[in-house]
């Protein structure tokens, strides 16, 4: 809706668009004056909006209105989308441009994106080989079908299930060789289908609901700063968390805080911080209408420049001091909004704005004197030491990702017109006019440098007076191109560009971005784990490695790669030669290694830090083989200064390249494309808005959470996935190979002596719950090892769990338990008179018996739950089997009665699992005994528990997980 008019009379209106993006805080709309007039005298309102096409962005609207004759500019600040509260407004007027489906908030209603899981992917290949052996199968079945009938083709006539002639000489259920052939093989199918686990994919749906319900529930990923709760947006990828070997994460509200604590301030190469600055007690305060306005946050001052900012105008110092605070409070879109305390007498002014940046800016700003009051579309009002000043604001040029800086054109009190500038230090050196003040510069960059050791986030500040020239050009280009609806953007950039030249450098801040609590514990835990932890940010190089030290990504063993460059042979020079080093480190530790000197010995840990500029040239070109050969070789990969798209690409780099598994992390919507580029995306829920939230498949609020997330409920997701998926190919297989056994003996006429009924109950009832259970509840270790232990990660990126290997050790058990079956019962009663319903209830029970205890085998964790579907199960086939067999218009009326009275058939039952099970047995005993994995070893240690023991699991794991391993 494009606002005409609202309750506040300069045309304000206050908007809360939590809703649409997650972000609380509020944010100013206006209504244009020409329309704010004429609604407030009650005229009639004619004019006519031209707008761009429905899309999805909810941070651009290009329009424009024509009212009067006049052609007006419509943006983002003039408009309120669907979704939207308003906030301290008592009503709007306004037009829907929009509607219904074609609304922002409906074209963004996507939800995440749609993603599969590894595991399945490899699951579907071993279903396309179950599905080609089902069809060999049927074949060999129609082969020895055909093979029968040529050979029995004179016996025809009298055979009972291939009768030629019936009593008195009439055809009788007889079609020919070739039709008999093509019957028995789609009969093979019908008997066979089982084989095709299509429960299977039912099943794992719902244990991934019970998987996401125990995450969801995990108080230890509850944040409480934010009352949030872990969120799994996307159900189909839970066990690839199992499986992750990359890593890839924002810095800012990621890894930090995005609470931004002013801390530093050059102002004219003059560096006032360090030990004087201290915190002021009351904080600075204005009077008025007889009560006390005072920011809410107070921030760290400096006595020096206290003073200074105090004398105004009176010396150059002063001057330089006042412009840059001016700046401060100026240069933003922060909306001041006056708050009421428990003290009549006292309000407080709460700065709402879209960066974090910003709002402590301002607050600095507010805290020398320099307090924002007030801000429409048309002026700003700001408390200069006691004295308010109204400034018109003539336009603003906001801050977007290519020319990384923003700037506002005031008109002052004296009647000048300056433009005031803010941005990184890399695109605000290039607008400089550098033959001025060289001195100043130097200084500034000096600081500048000393900041980004520091770990602080840099903002560079200028500005210059505008000429009664300058600014009519402007002028006249800016109203061009606001009003212009297809390439407004790119119009007001080349506007924006040809203004901010030639500034004078004021000074430069420093704002500090704390760490997240746990952030240094948890990427050490992530790397111990065999993690590749790779941190993309846009922040200077200097800032990210301090960041980088701090956090213990980066350390003082690591030898250093840094990628600097501007051009693309230069690019392709320093790639060459850091892989040449960094295969002679590693050469270098293996010699050391090899030749006995130091069993300490490992590779030398590279770091790779690379700026955005040379990803430009490395991206999408040939250079970008190269840069994965270095990339895959180091420990630690640091981009700086990279752009939204370059983060995809960096993901991208990896995930086509390798079999690994990605996972990227980040809280802002520049962190969206890589999030939806990665095999498992995570939105941290912070400062910067729900964008990465809402394009994640997980959500969380600390970036701690991510260690829980992978070792713990990761490993366990894949564990229990894992060996669900084989269990559930073998208990299918099991219960085939019987009817195939069958098959050979009944002169291939797929009769089967397992009833109908419990051939369908089979996967419904029989087996299923156990299955589905185990899958949510069972757990091979605890959390408490799993986290001391991040090592036991590393049997997920090995895919211990589910392999092809062991999917054709399952099918070999599958055969062998199958055999004992079907032919220790068919011996025990050969030459009986046992009728072949009772063989078949023998059968049935057998095969569900011995399916359900080899998953009993298997459980390592028991309780209540898991007993009464194991056993239950097995319960509910002898029940159902009985209820089948009393049904007398059913085959094999009795028959479970007649057999189950003789020994004969509890011992063959007896026997049919013990003799199935005995390989079973055997074999795990060698494997767990002769050649243990790590999780194995754990577990005992968990079982015998004492620190003996466990201390030396340590060693056990740390030999288990050496390069020689892999």
């Amino acid at each position: 809706m494009v606002l005409l008019s609202t309750s506040d009379p300069t045309g304000v209106a206050y908007v809360q668009t939590v809703n649409l993006d997650g972000e609380s805080n509020l944010k100013t709309r206006y209504a244009k004056q020409e329309t704010l007039l004429k609604m407030s005298e009650k005229e009639k309102v004619i004019g006519l909006i031209k707008c761009e096409k429905p899309n999805r962005n909810i941070y651009g609207f290009h329009a424009n209105m024509e009212v009067d004759g006049r052609r007006l500019s419509l943006g983002p600040s003039n408009i309120i989308l669907r979704g939207c509260e308003l906030k301290n407004t008592e009503w709007g007027i306004g037009v829907a441009v929009y509607a219904g489906r074609e609304t922002k908030a409906m074209l963004n209603n996507s939800g995440a994106p749609s993603k599969r899981s590894r595991l399945e992917t490899h699951m579907n290949i071993e279903i396309i080989i179950l599905s080609l052996f089902l069809v060999a199968l049927c074949t060999v079945v129609s082969a020895c079908a055909l093979a029968w009938l040529l050979r029995h083709k004179n016996e025809l006539n009298y055979l009972p299930y291939y009768r030629k002639k019936d009593l008195v000489g009439k055809d009788y259920n007889y079609y020919g060789v070739g039709l008999e052939i093509l019957f028995t093989f789609l009969m093979s199918v019908i008997v066979f289908q089982i084989m095709i686990p299509i429960s299977l994919y039912i099943s794992m749906e719902l244990v991934r609901v019970g998987q996401a319900y125990f995450m969801i529930r995990d108080t230890e990923m509850y944040d409480e700063a934010s009352n949030s709760r872990f969120q799994c947006r996307s159900l189909n990828i839970n066990e690839d968390l199992g499986q992750i070997k990359y890593v890839f994460s924002d810095k800012t509200g990621t890894l930090t805080e995005n609470k931004m604590e002013f801390q530093r301030v050059s102002i004219w190469g003059v560096d006032y911080s360090g030990a004087k600055s201290q915190i002021e007690p009351v904080g600075y305060s204005v009077q008025v209408e007889g009560k006390v306005i005072k920011p809410k946050m107070n921030v760290k001052t400096d006595p020096e420049l206290l003073q200074l900012s105090e004398r105004r105008n009176d010396t150059k110092e002063g001057r330089h001091v006042y412009d840059f605070f001016l700046a401060l409070a100026a240069c933003n879109t922060i909306v001041p909004l006056v708050t009421d305390t428990s003290d009549p007498t006292v309000k407080m002014i709460d700065y709402q704005g879209e960066s974090p940046d910003e709002q402590a800016l301002v607050y600095a700003a507010a805290a020398y004197g320099f307090m924002l009051i007030e801000r429409t579309s048309g002026y700003i009002v700001i408390d200069i030491q006691g004295e308010r000043q109204r400034f018109n604001v003539l336009g603003l040029h906001e801050f977007d990702s290519d020319r990384k800086r923003m700037s506002v054109i005031l008109g002052c009190p004296d009647k000048s017109v300056k433009v005031f500038v803010k941005g990184a230090d890399s695109s605000m050196f290039g607008v400089i006019d550098k033959s001025l003040n060289k001195n100043i510069l130097h200084a500034t960059e000096s600081h500048l440098h000393d900041y980004s050791s520091l770990g602080l986030r840099t903002l560079v500040v200028g500005m210059r007076q505008l000429s009664a020239s300058e600014f009519e050009q402007w002028h006249s280009s800016f109203e061009e191109a606001s009003t212009a609806v297809i390439g407004r953007a790119a119009l007001l950039r080349k506007v924006a560009s040809a203004v901010e030249n030639n500034l004078c450098i004021l000074g430069a801040s420093a704002i500090e971005d704390k760490l997240q609590q746990g952030v240094p514990e948890a990427i050490e835990s992530l790397r111990i784990a065999g993690i590749k932890v790779w941190v993309l940010t846009g922040d200077k190089q200097e800032t990210a490695i301090s960041i980088g030290y701090s956090s213990r990504l980066l350390t003082s063993k690591m030898t250093q790669i840094i990628i600097n460059n501007n051009s693309k042979e230069s690019c392709r020079k320093s790639l060459e030669d850091a892989i040449v080093m960094s295969k002679k480190l590693t050469t270098v530790a293996g010699v050391t290694d090899n030749t006995g000197g130091s069993s300490e010995a490992s590779p030398t840990p590279v770091a790779l830090i690379i700026d955005g500029t040379s990803l430009v040239y490395i991206l999408d070109s040939e250079l970008e083989e190269q840069l994965f050969q270095l990339a895959s070789k180091c420990s630690v990969v640091l981009c700086c200064r990279v752009a939204p798209l370059q983060k995809a690409g960096i993901v991208a780099l990896v995930k086509n390249r390798t079999a690994d598994m990605t996972l990227a992390i980040g809280d802002g919507a520049n962190d969206v494309s890589m999030i939806q580029m990665a095999d498992v995306g995570i939105g941290i829920s912070g400062q910067e808005g729900r964008q990465a939230v809402m394009a994640s498949d997980f959500s969380m609020g600390q970036f701690r959470f991510l260690v829980p997330l992978l070792l713990v409920h990761g490993h366990w997701n894949y564990q229990r996935m894992g060996y669900m998926i084989l269990y559930n190919f073998y208990r299918n297989a099991v219960m085939v190979f019987v009817l195939f056994w069958f098959v050979l003996f009944t002169a291939f006429t797929l009769t089967t002596a397992i009833n109908e009924w419990s051939s369908m109950l089979y996967s419904i009832i029989y087996t299923s719950v156990p299955t589905i259970v185990v899958g949510i509840l069972d757990k091979d270790l605890s959390r408490k090892t799993l986290l001391k232990y991040p090592q036991l990660y590393g049997a997920g990126q090995r895919h211990e769990c589910y392999n092809t290997k062991l999917f054709w050790l399952t099918m070999v058990d599958t055969i062998w338990q199958s055999v004992a079956i079907f032919f220790i019962p068919l011996l025990a009663y050969w030459g009986s008179s046992i009728d072949i319903s009772s063989l078949g209830d023998l059968w049935i029970l057998a095969v569900v018996i011995l399916v359900n205890l080899h998953l009993a085998i298997d459980v390592i964790r028991w309780n209540w739950t898991t007993h009464a579907a194991i056993w239950g199960s097995i319960i509910a086939t002898f029940i159902c089997v009985t209820v089948i067999d009393a049904l007398p218009f059913l085959i094999g009326y009795w028959a479970i009665f007649h057999v189950a009275k003789t020994a004969t058939f509890w011992l063959c039952l007896l026997a049919c699992v013990i003799v199935g099970l005995i390989p079973r047995f055997v074999v795990k005993y060698l494997y767990q005994y002769y050649s243990p994995c790590d999780v194995q070893i754990a577990r005992e240690a968990e079982k015998f528990g004492n620190l003996r023991e466990v201390g030396d699991v340590q060693i056990e794991m740390n030999a288990i997980l050496g390069p020689q391993r892999r």
